[in-house]
């Protein structure tokens, strides 16, 4: 499946969420790498929310959460054919369910030049 998206500027909370130790060693173990410390936002549109909810239960991992940080789901993905990571599915997050979050062991901003605007394709 390839959802298409276009990149967005965040509130700057995923640097905060992806630096926590006990994600970062859960990350390195359930996906192989150890993510960058930020998360690149891509706004989507409404039909591309129904198809990603339409993905199976069993191809989600989960990263357990400590104290009052909350679970995060993941499904892996690669960016512009390029760039192996996953998105990310919080279970506390601000926001909205047109924007998904792409992680990686790369500074996908600087690695692939991508600014704000720019159109982006992730296939699960």
């Amino acid at each position: 499946m390839e959802i298409k998206g276009i990149i967005s500027s965040g509130m700057g909370k995923g640097t905060y969420f992806m630096s926590q130790k006990f994600y970062i060693n859960q990350f390195i173990e359930k996906l192989g790498f150890k993510p960058f410390i930020g998360t690149l936002n891509i706004k989507i549109e409404p039909k591309e929310i129904a198809r990603i909810i339409e993905i199976p239960n069993n191809k989600f991992g989960i990263i357990h959460g400590e104290g009052k940080f909350g679970d995060v789901k993941f499904v892996k993905a690669i960016l512009n054919n390029i760039v192996e990571g996953a998105i990310v599915f919080p279970a506390k997050t601000k926001h909205t369910e047109d924007v998904i979050e792409f992680i990686s062991h790369k500074n996908l901003r600087k690695y692939l030049n991508l600014k704000d605007g720019k159109q982006v394709s992730v296939k699960i």
